[in-house]
């Protein structure tokens, strides 16, 4: 069993249509795949990184900054992918659009 562990780290949402449903959707399946709870932060509102409607809760337009937070197994590969996912929305199949 890996040890626990935490991370935390900001990102801005790249996409030009912001974080709305389709890609808050991605995001949730993403997150859904470390083995750690995540949340994630628009300034000092915390929500759960596995709710859609948590999420979209948010309101993250394109220039948001939002804080990813992991805490478990997987959190600092968590907090990096995920980050990549709202900071490119084009790249590997993955982004946010």
């Amino acid at each position: 069993m890996k040890p626990s562990s935490s991370a935390e780290a900001e990102f801005t949402v790249r996409a030009e249509l912001g974080l709305h449903a389709r890609p808050a959707g991605k995001f949730v399946a993403l997150a859904g795949h470390y083995d750690c709870e995540i949340s994630v932060a628009r300034e000092d509102e915390w929500v759960s990184g596995s709710s859609v409607l948590s999420i979209l809760s948010l309101a993250a337009a394109q220039g948001t900054t939002l804080r990813i937070r992991a805490e478990g197994a997987d959190a600092e590969v968590a907090v990096r992918e995920l980050g990549a996912l709202l900071e490119d929305p084009e790249g590997g199949g993955q982004g946010v659009s």
